[in-house]
């Protein structure tokens, strides 16, 4: 599994130079069955970075460019009268029929639009004029949202931030990435040369696998403590929820996998620990902290399973 998911990377890094470590992240959120936030400056391949992973899996994409006039039926789906059957006739919308949906500048749609992709997010289904369609096996949801310039967004609600497994930046490249780039896209777009590697059905099967591996007591017990701790750190408001304890796990097998074992380690819960947990913290204001600070101090006060023994 570990050289296949590597052969993948490798295709990626055609698209997205100098960001290998990002590109596992997302493999690993996408290996536990979760959604993905890219929350970054405009410009540093944040929906390059998404199509590339869609054709290196061989899944099915479609893509949505966010703006205050999409309704939640575009993603949902609505009816037309058709006048040649003489009835009203189903369309479906963006998040049927697709592994991935790739939504661009999520925080750009309406608040009642954003709340049409909880559903989906969650369950794996929309639900249209009464009657419940159920979503793509896999399906995933990677958007993208632009960190600066507030003119024409939503904030993203916390139910729908807490529905991500995951938030990551991708950050600007060095100077090395920076000249590779720029040299690459001189005549042609390096998207172009991206290979599918796997098929649904293969990547299916690895998601499967990923929940299959091993996660001892002694790590249940490691993962409730951190989120437990979390919730009664006196510069939170509002922890990490149970459905953030889930993931952590999810994401800690597959960070497992990718390492090549079939059974989780306390390392594996805290390399994937503030990419999975960021985002789900509500912080109050008067105590000055970040989030990455209090998820750092949780970190080295709550004994991992290697330590204790």
């Amino acid at each position: 599994m570990r050289e296949e998911l590597s052969r993948v990377c490798l295709e990626i890094e055609k698209a997205i130079t100098g960001k290998r470590a990002v590109i596992e992240k997302v493999l690993m959120a996408l290996l536990a069955e979760g959604h993905i936030l890219l929350d970054d400056v405009p410009g540093v391949g944040k929906t390059t970075l998404a199509v590339a992973v869609s054709r290196a899996l061989g899944l099915s994409s479609r893509r949505v460019q966010f703006t205050p006039d999409v309704l939640p039926s575009d993603l949902t789906g609505f009816s037309v009268y058709d006048r040649e059957r003489g009835a009203f006739v189903f369309q479906p919308g963006a998040l049927i029929g697709v592994n991935l949906l790739l939504g661009d500048e999520l925080n750009r749609a309406s608040s009642k639009t954003q709340s049409a992709l909880l559903e989906a997010m969650e369950e794996r289904q929309v639900t249209a004029e009464g009657t419940t369609y159920p979503l793509e096996k896999p399906f995933s949801v990677i958007a993208t949202q632009n960190s600066v310039g507030a003119a024409g967004t939503q904030p993203l609600p916390f139910a729908q931030m807490d529905r991500f497994a995951i938030r990551l930046t991708i950050g600007y490249p060095d100077y090395e990435a920076q000249i590779a780039l720029l040299r690459e896209r001189q005549t042609e777009n390096p998207l172009e040369h991206v290979r599918q590697v796997l098929t649904r059905e293969q990547f299916a099967a690895l998601q499967r696998e990923t929940r299959q591996a091993k996660a001892g007591d002694s790590i249940l017990d490691y993962i409730t403590r951190l989120v437990m701790a979390s919730r009664e750190h006196e510069a939170v408001a509002v922890g990490i929820s149970p459905r953030g304890a889930l993931f952590l796990d999810r994401l800690a097998k597959a960070h497992a996998l990718m390492e090549g074992r079939d059974y989780v380690t306390g390392a594996d819960v805290q390399a994937v620990f503030r990419d999975a947990c960021t985002h789900r913290l509500v912080l109050r204001p008067e105590s000055g902290l970040g989030a990455d600070e209090v998820l750092a101090e949780l970190l080295r006060k709550v004994a991992n399973p290697e330590r204790r023994l």
